[in-house]
């Protein structure tokens, strides 16, 4: 009889080694016997085999187990020649080099930007069209058709390892420091420095004002033209010292600063005290009021004397997805800064104004944005005077306020024969009404357009062509503003 084994589970020469140490075991069963073995005995032989068997795989696994494991490969080797590695190596140390200078050399936390927003404006009573760009504010003066557009601004934006914060913004011709007299280029320059946290924090230096909705710089307004209550109610900037709060929801800035003045003069010491208070409802509306109590100057007064000047305004906003609705009302007093002195005594009086204005715009695509403006302004009292628009009373020269501006008595009146006329100490109220559109055209450039209506229910706006008075005038403006 033939003996067939079954296949045992192995692994290479060791299962070789069994089988040669089992034969040698057991030689009987590879001998030719005198007797047939019996089935019994034949299958004790098998039993024995495939117990040997098992207990040789049994050490053989005892003693692969017992080996230790394979060291772990180097990190960084695995996929990289010997130069990759040292390539790989000598970036690591220039980064680092690179990381070191920078900041070494105050790059840290610093973030420069800017624009330039050059604009094409046509005026129809002042027969003017052109392009206005870089151009001096002093040499124009400060108007709704001159205002802040048309400049170019370079920001610095320093932030230190310890949460201080130094900012100096430059805009050449067009800046608050240009507006208020100085010249300079200097728009703003303030430190901010941390008191007890990075929410409570010491401001300083030279402060744009921050009152209503619209922002002066075009970047982050929506129409080329400000409303009228951001050009004739407003101070335009702050030079003092203060603090800068935000608890939650609530943002508070306050300041003890001279008002439009980075210094004061002979015989000057009395600051304005200005406060901003803003209140983050929710995530798509808010609202905001600010307000200036103090001494400012007086352009009514031929000794240029600083009077008392209360200035309240508040505003709010709503904005979601392709809808925008801001608004903002503002009241203001000065002492003795109305356009009309008293046509008896000669004394100067109070100058007293309210004002609206609202705007409303609408993406009808991510891109392109229409936008509407109301603006009204109650100025009768004592022939009218706006914050900073006033000294303009000369009825024998024939200046009777700021005929450019639409400000003031009734051109067409003969205020000299009788200055006591009812008519010739009241002021006009004045009104516009913008519409616009913007264009972005791509993430650094917009494109704007608008027309602008100003009206007056007195005819207070001078004709410079002939020399005659209308209640209304026309402007259109285009621009390019390009931001990075």
């Amino acid at each position: 009889m033939t003996l067939h084994l079954a296949p045992v589970k192995s692994t290479g020469l060791a299962l070789c080694a069994a089988a040669c140490a089992v034969l040698a075991a057991f030689p009987a069963a590879a001998q030719t016997a005198p007797a047939a073995p019996t089935a019994a005995a034949i299958l004790e032989e098998l039993r024995q085999l495939r117990e040997r068997v098992q207990e040789l795989e049994r050490k053989l696994q005892a003693q692969q187990a017992a080996q230790p494991a394979p060291a772990a490969a180097q990190p960084g080797q695995w996929g990289m020649t010997p130069e990759q590695s040292r390539e790989l190596s000598r970036i690591g140390v220039k980064a680092e080099a690179m990381q070191d200078a920078f900041t070494d050399y105050g790059y840290k936390g610093l973030k420069i930007s800017g624009y330039a927003d050059p604009v094409f404006i046509v005026n129809r009573n002042q027969g003017r069209a052109g392009f206005q760009f870089v151009n001096n504010v002093a040499d124009d003066g400060y108007h709704y058709d001159n205002s802040y557009f048309g400049a170019i601004a370079l920001d610095f934006l320093k932030e230190t390892e310890s949460g201080s914060r130094w900012r100096l913004t430059l805009v050449p011709n067009r800046g608050t420091d240009a507006v208020i007299g100085n010249g300079g280029v200097v728009h703003e320059a303030t430190v901010s420095v941390p008191i007890t946290d990075l929410q409570t924090r010491f401001l300083a230096g030279h402060v744009p004002d921050w009152s209503g909705y619209e922002y002066l710089q075009p970047t982050l307004n929506k129409l080329i033209t400000h409303n009228l209550l951001f050009d004739y109610t407003l101070p335009t900037t702050y030079t003092g010292a203060g603090v800068d709060i935000t608890r939650g929801k609530w943002m508070v800035k306050a300041m003890l600063a001279n008002m439009n003045a980075s210094r004061n003069g002979p015989d000057e010491r009395a600051p304005v005290f200005t406060y901003r208070v803003d209140y983050a409802r929710g995530e798509f509306q808010g609202f905001g009021f600010a307000g200036v109590h103090g001494k400012a100057a007086n352009f009514a007064d031929a000794n240029a004397a600083k009077t008392k000047v209360d200035l309240f305004e508040f505003d709010a906003y709503f904005i979601r997805g392709d809808w925008t609705a801001q608004g903002q009302l503002s009241l203001g007093r000065q002492r003795g800064a109305a356009i009309v002195p008293d046509p008896l005594s000669g004394a100067l009086r109070d100058a007293r104004w309210e004002g609206l204005s609202g705007l409303v715009a609408y993406k009808i695509t991510p891109r392109f944005e229409v936008v509407a403006r109301a603006d009204h302004i109650r100025n009768e009292k004592n022939g009218g005077g706006l914050l900073g628009y006033t000294g303009y009373w000369d009825p024998a020269a024939g200046s009777l306020g700021d005929a450019r501006s639409g400000i003031g008595v009734d051109g067409t009146l003969d205020c000299v024969t009788d200055p006591t006329l009812a008519e010739c100490n009241r002021g006009a109220n004045r009104s516009a009404f913008s519409f616009g559109a913007s264009w972005l055209y791509d993430l650094n450039t917009t494109f704007k357009v608008e027309y602008r209506l100003d009206h007056a229910d007195r005819r207070v706006f001078v004709v410079t062509k002939d020399g005659t008075f209308r209640k209304t005038n026309h402007l259109l403006g285009a621009s390019v503003l390009v931001a990075w």
